[in-house]
């Protein structure tokens, strides 16, 4: 079975550098470009961030073949007992599971890969001590969880589908793991009722793009222009870390997108 604390103790994280090519990105709604420049100096902070908080980070090189692959999160799911490779649903970043999947047989012997016609993107599922909670997207379809659920099942997990808001590109993206049984959730992803049995602390009106917090270890990695946020974070005894992510947003991006984190046996 699981074991405590899995759900944000980890010893190792694997993060891709932007290419150039990040402007092209996928994103849901057009507020511009981002800036590569700056977008690179942040995802350099992200990293140092990463290691203060006492994980072994693995830097793959930037690809410029696939535009979005510095968002890694969606290529593959890491548990303490092996790996599953996803299946993305935006067709134009099927390659980057494939290259994903190649590395991380440096730190698993068991990888499963989902198939077709599933599709699952990480940035849907948010792992907890005592469950895997996928939610149904653009990104992610019934047959991709299923294929999930019947992988995990046979490490001890028990996955469970949940609905992502309408409009909201991935189930992250409005909710974080704080600890085993604390979730970060925006207003109208709680009132769902989806957490029912979990603590939950809702994000402050007009906030709702800190949802996508990362806990690693005794961090919480919360982007910066939050001030509400970071307050009830703070007050809740969380030590928090607030990072530049404008030009990772402009694409849809949060801080759990730009890395795998993972404690492998």
């Amino acid at each position: 079975m699981p074991r405590q604390d899995q759900s944000f103790r980890f010893t190792h994280i694997v993060a891709r550098r932007p290419s150039p090519r990040v402007v092209d990105g996928l994103r849901a709604g057009d507020v511009g470009p981002p800036d590569f420049e700056t977008f690179a100096a942040h995802h350099a902070t992200y990293l140092q961030a990463l290691e203060d908080a006492g994980v072994y980070v693995t830097v793959l090189d930037a690809d410029d073949r696939f535009p979005d692959s510095v968002f890694v999160e969606d290529a593959a799911l890491c548990l303490p007992e092996g790996a599953v490779v996803m299946r993305p649903g935006a067709p134009s970043r099927l390659g980057e599971a494939v290259l994903m999947a190649e590395t991380l047989k440096d730190f698993y012997a068991n990888i499963a890969e989902i198939a077709a016609p599933g599709f699952i993107e990480g940035g849907d599922i948010l792992v907890s001590d005592r469950e895997v909670l996928v939610g149904l997207s653009e990104r992610t379809n019934e047959e991709g969880f299923n294929q999930l659920a019947k992988i995990v099942a046979q490490w001890g997990y028990k996955a469970r589908m949940l609905q992502t808001p309408e409009g909201v590109l991935h189930f992250k993206t409005d909710c974080g793991l704080l600890d085993g049984e604390t979730i970060l959730a925006t207003s109208r992803l709680a009132a769902s009722g989806c957490f029912e049995g979990y603590r939950v602390l809702e994000i402050p009106e007009g906030e709702e793009a800190a949802a996508n917090a990362i806990r690693v270890n005794d961090h919480m990695l919360l982007a910066d222009g939050f001030p509400g946020t970071a307050k009830l974070l703070r007050d809740a005894g969380y030590t928090v870390i607030t990072l530049p992510n404008s030009e990772a947003a402009k694409l849809d991006g949060g801080l759990s997108c730009m890395s795998l984190r993972f404690a492998p046996r």
